[in-house]
């Protein structure tokens, strides 16, 4: 019955689960600077007024915000859609693709 909880899988090793969680880790600090990169560049100004944000620059930011991940979703899903279409192609055959 140890096939029913993952028996029959090897399980990944520590030094494993540390280089995927540093890996995780990069694509989301990646991400986060281009995303404060992008945002900033189009929604505040070079020149400081205020010390504050204020109503328009936080619409803009807001707005930047939710595209952005509205767009790294779509292109996540893209993604892993191709990955899928491309794994299922290479079942076959040996995975010569033929």
């Amino acid at each position: 019955m140890s096939f029913l909880f993952g028996g029959g899988r090897a399980q990944p090793s520590s030094a494993e689960k540390i280089a995927a969680a540093e890996t995780e880790l990069d694509v989301v600090s990646d991400m986060y600077n281009r995303l404060t990169a992008s945002c900033a560049k189009k929604c505040i100004p070079n020149d400081y007024r205020e010390g504050d944000l204020n109503k328009g620059e936080s619409v803009c930011l807001d707005r930047c915000v939710a595209k952005f991940f509205e767009v790294n979703i779509k292109v996540s899903e893209k993604m892993q859609g191709e990955a899928a279409q491309k794994q299922q192609g290479q079942g076959g055959f040996g995975g010569f693709g033929m």
